[in-house]
């Protein structure tokens, strides 16, 4: 006799002495939607003034506070302490106001746990939840999700890494109801338009939005005048158990036309950058970077197309942050110097119009040159970001930089004649890297006047064909989980000839050997006097250094 057919009789003697009290068989149709019942029943409680209809949110970070969190190159932990605005947020504001109620909360700049977070949205009770998600950030991202759909909001997420990832990340979270393909803002007004019954109420300049970004653009209703989702362009939803991608949304093609972002929903005051004595914001001045880097995040959303704005809209911008007391501006672009003549007009007007701001910016050394750098500077900028990457010619060739030493070494130069101060990015660990080529990258960053110089581990984020060939190669590392904070805590590359733990090592070599020297050493104690908030960074800098003394790899 079987197990089984010895539990059968005890089970049909307990069903019998149930009697009426069994449970009737029903079919799956029968049973409501718990899903929407709860959500109904926590929407149609009386809700507070103080409610709004979105959050727009920057989530807090996984320690609460002590891991920073940037907004491009994000989910590393950044020796420099930089607290980037998350200016994102505060544009997709502009796009929903004044039709909906906005609250953006930045839980990373405010330092805020995640107690004070959930504390947060129960006093708004937003009816949707807006989260920017990355791969290094993506289960802190969804608890965030969990929290507000917990609360009854409709949670949405955009970025670089839902993109080229939507079902992969949907599945298995299923605290995330919508995705927002490629570029997010007028998906996300088209969205809510639909699902608030709006469409018909937009302004004249939404409407004119809309009209010229997409000649085949129309609401999608039926008949009967339900909304039918397969066609709002740009969303990834849920129908029952299936994940449908809708067609892509193309790019707004003129910048101008977007309302500006309200920074001042933004805590403006908890932004910091080193060496800037006091609090900075962002200015976006064009989306898109023609460059081919195969490494690079940024082409996840816009690909490879370029837009500006030009110099007169940006100055607007600038008059406005002017007036809300932020003298220290970041021209934040994918690449700031991509069209020479808007940045010698907006340069122009800056000195025009007597503005007196000092700002920063980015740039490659292929597209700057020296009286372009002069006008910069009399303008006000005082430091450039320069994406070098790495010293030696060849591997800058595999992954498509475009650039050659010479350009990088004349570039930086003429930036330090015109007075402005250069701060150098590499990367340690991009294909065909070897010990050889690290010591190249080493030397080679002394060499160059260079004020700051940091250097990464190579990140294949997905999206980017350097992620792909990490795949091809079987390179991702077989202990990892490179979708969490793997790609944050350390790497997830394993090499045959440089294993992840040297890959690290030799990471925090470069930065100890360029550091330790009379120059850079004099800049860092700047940075710990130039602002009061700065003084644990630079000291937490000084004891992370020293520990990189005691690295147990071979030299």
């Amino acid at each position: 006799m079987t197990e089984k057919s010895k539990l059968q009789p005890k089970r049909e003697k307990v069903w019998k002495n149930l009697g009426d009290r069994r449970i009737p068989k029903l079919k799956m149709a029968e049973f409501p939607n718990a899903d929407d019942i709860v959500r109904q029943g926590l929407l149609s409680t009386p809700r507070p003034e103080i409610a709004v209809d979105i959050a727009l949110v920057n989530p807090p970070t996984p320690d609460g506070g002590l891991w920073i969190r940037t907004q491009h190159r994000v989910g590393r932990r950044t020796r420099e302490n930089m607290v980037w605005p998350q200016v994102s947020l505060a544009q997709l504001a502009a796009m929903l106001h004044p039709e909906y109620s906005v609250a953006v909360i930045d839980a990373n700049a405010e330092r805020m746990s995640w107690p004070a977070f959930a504390a947060r949205l129960d006093e708004l009770k937003p009816k949707y939840y807006l989260t920017h998600v990355t791969a290094p950030t993506l289960e802190n991202d969804m608890y965030g999700c969990f929290l507000a759909k917990a609360r009854g909001a409709v949670t949405l997420g955009f970025g670089t890494h839902v993109t080229p990832m939507p079902r992969e990340t949907m599945r298995p979270y299923p605290a995330l109801d919508i995705i927002l393909l490629g570029e997010p803002d007028l998906t996300l007004r088209d969205l809510l338009d639909h699902l608030e019954n709006k469409v018909e109420q937009r302004p004249d300049n939404i409407k004119k939005l809309f009209a010229d970004h997409d000649p085949a653009y129309k609401p999608s209703f039926s008949e009967d005048g339900s909304i039918e989702m397969c066609g709002i362009k740009g969303i990834v939803w849920r129908q029952g158990d299936e994940i449908i991608i809708n067609a892509h949304r193309p790019f707004i093609p003129c910048l101008d036309d977007m309302p500006h972002p309200l920074h001042h929903l933004l805590p403006l005051h908890d932004y910091r950058m080193p060496m800037i004595k006091g609090p900075f914001t962002f200015i976006v001045t064009s989306r898109g970077c023609p460059a081919g880097c195969t490494y690079c995040i940024k082409h996840v959303s816009y690909q490879y197309t370029t837009r500006i704005r030009s110099p007169e809209n940006i100055m607007e911008e600038l008059w406005m942050l002017k007036n809300l007391g932020m003298d220290n501006i970041h021209m934040y672009a994918d690449l700031f110097t991509v069209h020479r003549d808007q940045v010698m007009g907006l340069c122009k007007l800056m000195i025009d119009e007597g503005i007196d701001i000092k700002w920063t910016c980015n740039s490659r050394v292929d597209f700057v040159d020296e009286e372009m750098l002069q006008m910069m500077a009399k303008a006000g900028c005082w430091f450039i970001s320069w994406g070098i990457e790495s010293g030696n010619e060849d591997i800058l060739k595999h992954a498509h930089k475009g650039i050659n030493l010479d350009k990088a070494q004349k570039a930086l130069t003429w930036a330090r004649q015109a007075g402005i101060k250069n701060w150098g990015y590499f990367i340690i660990g991009l294909p065909h890297e070897t010990k050889e080529t690290i010591r190249q990258t080493i030397e080679f960053s002394k060499k160059l006047p260079l004020d700051i110089a940091l250097f990464h581990v190579a990140a294949p984020y997905p999206g980017t064909p350097f992620f792909f060939e990490v795949i091809e190669n079987d390179w991702f590392r077989k202990d990892t989980r490179w979708e969490m904070v793997d790609m944050d805590k350390g790497t997830v590359l394993d090499y045959p000839g440089l294993s992840a733990e040297e890959l690290l090592y030799w990471q925090k070599r470069a930065f100890r050997e360029w550091a330790f020297r009379p120059g850079p050493m004099l800049t860092y104690l700047k940075m710990l006097l130039s602002d009061a908030s700065t003084f644990k960074t630079a000291f937490s800098v000084g004891l992370q250094t020293l520990r990189w003394q005691t690295g147990s790899a071979n030299d």
